[in-house]
């Protein structure tokens, strides 16, 4: 009986992670989700079987949970703009920007 609970919350877990993706578009959300469901089924596995391998490794999906999650909200996303801004259409009537003329404090402008 527990075993057949288990194989639905593992399943419920990753069809959850994947209607959290599709709802939301944040895959750091659904991950979460799974996660979280996942370390429920590995609880409900602890439950059934009571011996110290068992409980190592239900130790071992709460450690790899927080270690995962820890990563996933350090890690921060690259900025959109990965390269300098191109010029307005309408920029090149300015002197120094066309010319190369020096300003009002002596540098030149390109």
């Amino acid at each position: 009986m527990i075993g057949v609970l288990i194989t639905t919350v593992t399943a419920l877990a990753l069809v959850s992670g994947v209607a959290v993706l599709l709802a939301t578009r944040r895959a750091r959300t659904a991950v979460r989700v799974l996660l979280d469901l996942l370390t429920a089924a590995g609880l409900l596995r602890l439950a059934a079987a009571r011996g110290w391998p068992d409980l190592g490794a239900a130790a071992a999906i709460v450690v790899l949970r927080q270690l995962l999650w820890a990563s996933l909200a350090a890690w921060r996303p690259w900025p959109r703009r990965q390269s300098r801004p191109r010029c307005g259409e309408d920029d090149h009537h300015l002197p120094l920007a066309v010319g190369g003329e020096a300003g009002e404090t002596g540098r030149m402008t390109t």
